[in-house]
């Protein structure tokens, strides 16, 4: 008799949950961190015409040369330093962890964080181990310098700023960290155009360094890239896990398009800058609402009952993201991304009401 999924399943898979996305159909969309405006009417028509005329029929440049290049130029990646394409952040955090799992091996972060580091951590067979964070979601440097001790990890992530937190983490104490550890230090900057701050200009001066980025946040979510910089040696290694052709040829003529013209995303990501620092004053003068300081395009707020208001907010036609249970230091934290003012002026009128 043939064995079930139960009998031949990896255990610690059978103990996972899938990666939960919320049907947000018909809903002001305010839970994935995502940029809400679209392309101006121009771009959309210049886009269009151009992926009309991609050869959809052959397979693409396998390290999409091109826009490697492209990045290099536009994102500052210091000479000397190689860049890594992938199918989101999400695929080079694969690739990266795939690389480094020798049996045994440590992957550290702080906790809470990106739920995608302990995640492939388990699926290549590594040790995860988490380090909490200070209760206002600061980084706790001399605890994790500690583990780092204690566990001499291969592989240790920080997202700067964090997530789902905001947390912008000290650059004094980054450096710390990655001066103490012998293992590789990625460094999540998912959300660098809205903290303004980055180490890509400073990756020659570490050689257990490199920096992932992803275009999503910038407003191309959809396309799904991410990229990596750092050291040849570091990324011709990676290369070898990559799986061929992960970049598709619709994603790399969009993003070779839509970054030759990044001002235009970089002015519509200064404009959510701006709405930030009005949804954070708005959100703080609402009775019970803590708002934890953020230089990503969200915030983590609390509430006095998390599941409730997200179940009201909801039945409005509202969605967030409800991090209620994921965590001990995040009981009823509620998630909310910046959305435009329209979308922000219904945020609050709701969960004035979910109040």
């Amino acid at each position: 008799m043939a064995k079930t999924a139960q009998q031949l399943v990896r255990p610690e898979i059978l103990q996972m949950q899938a990666y939960h996305v919320s049907d947000s159909a018909g809903m002001v969309k305010l839970d994935a961190m995502e940029n809400p405006y679209r392309l101006p009417p121009a771009m959309k028509a210049e886009l269009g015409a151009l992926l009309a005329e991609v050869e959809i029929n052959r397979y693409p440049d396998p390290t999409g040369t091109a826009l490697r290049e492209l990045l290099r130029q536009k994102m500052q990646v210091p000479q000397g330093m190689d860049v890594l394409l992938g199918n989101g952040s999400d695929d080079l955090i694969q690739m990266i962890t795939f690389a480094l799992a020798k049996p045994g091996a440590v992957v550290m972060y702080p906790d809470p964080t990106f739920v995608m580091y302990k995640l492939n951590a388990t699926l290549a067979g590594m040790k995860p181990v988490g380090v909490q964070t200070n209760a206002d979601f600061s980084l706790d440097c001399e605890a994790f310098l500690g583990a780092v001790g204690e566990h001499n990890p291969a592989l240790v992530y920080l997202a700067y700023p964090n997530n789902p937190t905001g947390a912008l983490f000290e650059s004094g104490q980054i450096e710390e960290l990655i001066r103490a550890t012998d293992g590789l230090v990625v460094l999540d900057e998912a959300y660098h155009v809205f903290a303004q701050k980055s180490f890509m200009s400073r990756l020659p001066e570490f050689p257990n360094l490199v920096v992932m980025r992803t275009v999503s946040k910038l407003g191309l979510a959809g396309i799904r890239l991410g990229y990596l910089a750092g050291s040849p040696a570091w990324l011709q290694e990676f290369n070898k896990v990559r799986q061929a052709y992960n970049v598709n040829v619709l994603t790399q003529a969009a993003a070779i398009y839509v970054l030759g013209k990044l001002d235009v995303l970089e002015a519509q990501a200064a404009t959510i800058r701006g709405e930030r620092k009005v949804l954070r004053d708005c959100l703080a003068a609402l009775p019970g609402v803590t708002v934890y300081p953020s230089a990503a395009n969200f915030f983590l707020t609390r509430v006095p009952d998390g599941v409730r208001s997200f179940a009201s907010l909801k039945s409005q036609g509202v969605l967030v993201r409800n991090f209620h249970g994921a965590h001990p230091l995040l009981e009823n934290c509620l998630r909310i991304t910046v959305g435009t003012p329209d979308e922000n002026r219904i945020l609050l009128s709701a969960l004035r009401e979910a109040l």
